[in-house]
């Protein structure tokens, strides 16, 4: 074809190529993967979902395709990626949100375990430990989603739980204690034991971290046989005039700031 000369229309198998290749180039194109990435910032959810495998643990629907998706896409981050990346970050941060725990929101999280388990474990031995185990959890997780409660991790002979609110989470908690009243085992009479604090932690995930989640775990270290007790903000969301509350004067653990101060405390009408 001699030079300026219109060029002729494109042969079928060409034009499809040259098609293909501007599809790609977009979904690829720097900017957009950049303008993808940070409309995730503004959506509810982890906005770094499919980023990591903690972000995708877990066995909802969400989190499995999740999973599935940052696998097959892994080696080139796509438009075609970001968005169903996007679109399952919705979905897992909606079903926390029908689930009545809030995300991005002051959380109730509370630790339990039992006093002196370990210790009579030894002795019972690992059969007897886990028939407990199992009256154990049939005492308590039924109340804690009967409460809007849910459980994030069992601990051994613990469970760590989120609520959306204080109330429920020392309703739930209390009602677990009475659940377990006249259970024994091989002479054991396991008696459990709790700590609560309101504060905002980071889901990843199914779990949840920071520095609310450690003065949480540290309270419930600090409680004895059968005593629930509070952070300061904890008993402020519950109110002094529903609960009795005594302030634990001599509270120091390694981990919660100076400030925070806690309190036994016990509903006035337990539920």
């Amino acid at each position: 074809m001699e030079s300026g000369q219109p060029e002729g229309p494109r042969a079928p198998d060409e034009a499809a190529e040259h098609a293909d290749g501007g599809e790609r180039r977009i979904a690829t194109d720097p900017r957009l993967l950049a303008a993808a990435r940070a409309l995730r910032k503004v959506l509810p959810g982890d906005s770094r979902f499919g980023e990591d495998p903690l972000s995708t643990a877990g066995e909802k629907q969400s989190q499995i395709l999740g999973r599935r998706l940052a696998e097959a896409t892994a080696e080139r981050p796509t438009l075609l990626r970001e968005a169903g990346l996007t679109a399952l970050q919705v979905l897992d941060a909606m079903g926390q949100t029908m689930g009545r725990i809030p995300v991005h929101a002051d959380l109730t999280i509370v630790f339990t375990d039992l006093v002196n388990f370990s210790k009579w474990s030894l002795r019972a031995g690992d059969a007897a430990a886990v028939e407990l185990l199992r009256e154990v959890s049939v005492a308590i997780e039924p109340p804690v989603a009967d409460h809007t409660g849910k459980v994030v991790k069992r601990l051994g002979d613990g469970m760590m739980a989120v609520f959306a609110g204080a109330a429920d989470a020392l309703a739930a908690v209390e009602q677990a204690q009475q659940r377990m009243a006249g259970l024994e085992i091989d002479g054991y009479r396991p008696r459990l034991r709790a700590g609560l604090h309101v504060g905002r932690p980071e889901r990843v995930g199914d779990d949840y971290f920071g520095v609310d989640v450690n003065v949480a775990a540290r309270i419930a270290e600090a409680a004895s046989a059968g005593e629930i007790l509070a952070s300061d903000r904890a008993l402020a969301e519950l109110g002094a005039d529903r609960v009795k509350a005594r302030r634990k004067l001599l509270f120091r653990a390694k981990g919660v700031p100076a400030d925070v101060k806690v309190y036994s405390v016990r509903s006035v009408e337990p539920r």
